[in-house]
């Protein structure tokens, strides 16, 4: 994966998740609503991707990275209600984001996990 996707679909991610949290605290979606939207948003993305030419594996590693990264206070808060390392809540994740995209796109789950721990190393708090 290049650099540039993940720098390219991480902004684009943000801004619009952090536009359905806002919606979702200010009590305009519920938690069905902002699952549905999210996955929506996730799916858009995709397409748009797609649209440009990026392989359906790299824009899968690119999005499922970048939810990642961008989920960094949420794993930090379930290994504090854990007790556990971070790092360990942070690989538990990776591995279920590589198996699905291993499961759905063909790629091994070993580069799929190699490839997201690397962004998460790169672009993560």
């Amino acid at each position: 994966m290049n650099k540039e996707l993940i720098e390219l679909v991480l902004p684009r991610l943000a801004k619009r998740l952090h536009q359905q949290l806002k919606r979702y605290q200010a009590g305009d979606l519920d938690q069905d609503d902002f699952t549905r939207d999210f996955e929506d948003l996730l799916q858009r993305q995709y397409a748009w991707l797609a649209k440009r030419g990026v392989p359906e594996a790299e824009a899968a590693v690119a999005i499922h990275s970048a939810v990642l990264v961008l989920s960094g206070p949420g794993l930090r808060a379930e290994a504090e209600q854990l007790k556990q390392p971070l790092e360990i809540v942070e690989y538990r994740a990776v591995r279920t984001a590589a198996a699905d995209i291993s499961a759905n796109y063909g790629v091994s789950q070993a580069r799929a996990t190699r490839q997201i721990s690397a962004i998460l190393a790169q672009y993560g708090d």
